[in-house]
């Protein structure tokens, strides 16, 4: 069945496709736009976990990952800025190769202003106290750590929700038409030239729509259906650096003077022998460690903090960044990492204290009931890491373990927690023009899925400023 024709189709209800449809609907509202999400509205979306205490492993998509405001409407909620002085990004990808550096400040100062026109909270943090992050910084680098200090809003997953849904509704009361839990399953490519997708809605039959131009606004999640797409179809990509690493679970005493000037300590080191980037990544003070289900059924580790709701813990992942160009799919290299320690968890997550890696044992889960450090991810197998992850990452991630500790006394306590796998997958890169195109006429890629951006700040700039570029 032919559908109507509209000017575009955004694939993709993360922040990257909404806010390409909110600029567009500001700006140029005489456009039509379909957006597809196969997961449901941002208002529709609950995690069993919160009631069962364990991942069920949704079907057919793990709500944590898919819907509208994507994983960002079950994330932590940070919106990273940046620092006038820099003349770099130091964190959220690559979109100011594309835009340039200045260009990228003025989206991002743009993009955080729509964010506080929908709810948005006025307080960063990490700009308050200079001289004792100062401090901080020279500790870092007498342990051989660089520390990276941007200011960050802090939604908070709980807020995070309710400003997500104020911007589904505008787009829909501005005429933006979506179609939920739809899954697209092919584009219409003639003579290298887009003109529209086929799809389903679950249950449904299958249809075609035609539009001016597709933009696939794919997050992590469909990384991999994306890689798929591209290989069908000739799409240029390239492959880029992976991370795999652990989610990191301590007390709040031994970050607390991070937590309190910082909120999310961004440190890098390569820990000696291999000399790998090892960063800490998604600090989340009196946060909770969470689960999210990718393609294939394969469970990853995360975690989040509520602006209401605290624990006792801060949880933060440590990733070893490793460049696999000459790989032709590092992310299938990430992919079997995550399937070994899902298989010896039984399909979960597997938890291990620190002393116990240490000591060469696995961690009993009568001993993990007596830890001192309790975790907040109840449903995790108490087990052994190294069974499945590759002897140079874990070598990795233990030595920046100890270098941390001269920055934070305790960081290397042996009751922390290492909880695996953790791993982002945007390894694939898509290439594109300055104006955000692929090889492919009139198909755009934005977003973490395709390779640009990494965050929902960055995320949503890019979206913003393939809305500049393609009116």
């Amino acid at each position: 069945m032919k559908e109507k024709r509209f000017d575009y189709v955004v694939v993709g209800g993360g922040p990257a496709g909404a806010f390409f449809a909110l600029e567009m609907v500001r700006f140029h509202p005489d456009k039509s736009i379909l957006l597809i999400e196969r997961g449901k509205r941002v208002e529709n979306r609950n995690c069993p976990a919160a009631v069962t205490g364990k991942c069920v492993k949704c079907k057919p998509f793990c709500q944590i990952m898919n819907g509208f405001s994507g994983a960002g409407a079950f994330s932590d909620g940070k919106l990273s800025l940046y620092n006038e002085e820099d003349d770099d990004f130091y964190v959220g990808g690559n979109l100011h190769k594309y835009a340039g550096v200045d260009n990228t400040k003025r989206l991002i100062d743009y993009t955080d202003k729509v964010y506080l026109e929908f709810g948005a909270t006025e307080k960063l943090e990490g700009i308050d106290h200079p001289g004792e992050i100062s401090l901080i910084r020279k500790t870092a680098e007498t342990a051989g750590l660089d520390l990276i200090n941007i200011p960050i809003r802090h939604l908070g997953t709980d807020k995070a929700h309710v400003l997500y849904q104020k911007i589904e509704k505008y787009l829909e009361a501005h005429g933006v038409e979506f179609l939920f839990e739809t899954e697209v399953q092919d584009l219409l490519i003639k003579d290298n030239t887009v003109y529209g997708v086929i799809y389903h809605s679950n249950g449904g039959e299958t249809k075609t729509v035609e539009a001016g131009a597709v933009v696939l606004a794919i997050g992590r999640v469909g990384a991999n259906w994306l890689l798929n797409l591209c290989n069908e179809h000739d799409i240029l990509t390239a492959s880029g650096v992976i991370d795999v690493g652990i989610r990191y679970e301590l007390k709040d005493s031994v970050m607390a003077q991070i937590n309190e000037l910082l909120y999310e300590g961004k440190f890098i080191a390569k820990p000696a022998p291999y000399n790998d980037k090892v960063r800490t990544f998604c600090q989340n003070p009196s946060g909770f460690v969470t689960t999210e289900v990718y393609d294939g059924g394969i469970t990853l580790v995360n975690g989040h903090a509520l602006k209401d709701t605290k624990s006792t813990n801060t949880n933060l992942a440590l990733l070893v960044s490793l460049n696999l160009k000459d790989m032709p799919n590092p992310m299938e290299y990430s992919r079997n990492i995550a399937r070994n320690m899902n298989a010896l968890a039984g399909g979960n997550v597997i938890v291990q204290r620190l002393g116990d890696i240490r000591i060469g044992k696995r961690t009993w889960p009568e001993e993990l009931a007596k830890n001192s450090v309790v975790p907040t991810l109840k449903a995790a197998s108490a087990g052994d890491l190294s069974l499945a992850m590759p002897y140079r990452e874990l070598m990795d991630i233990l030595g920046f373990i100890e270098m941390m500790e001269k920055v934070a006394p305790g960081f290397a306590d042996p009751d922390n927690l290492l909880y695996g796998p953790e791993l982002k997958f945007y390894s694939n890169k898509v290439e594109l023009s300055t104006s955000l195109e692929t090889s492919v006429s009139g198909l755009y890629a934005i977003g973490d899925g395709c390779g640009l951006t990494r965050g929902l700040m960055m995320a949503s700039a890019s979206g913003v400023y393939l809305a500049r570029m393609i009116r």
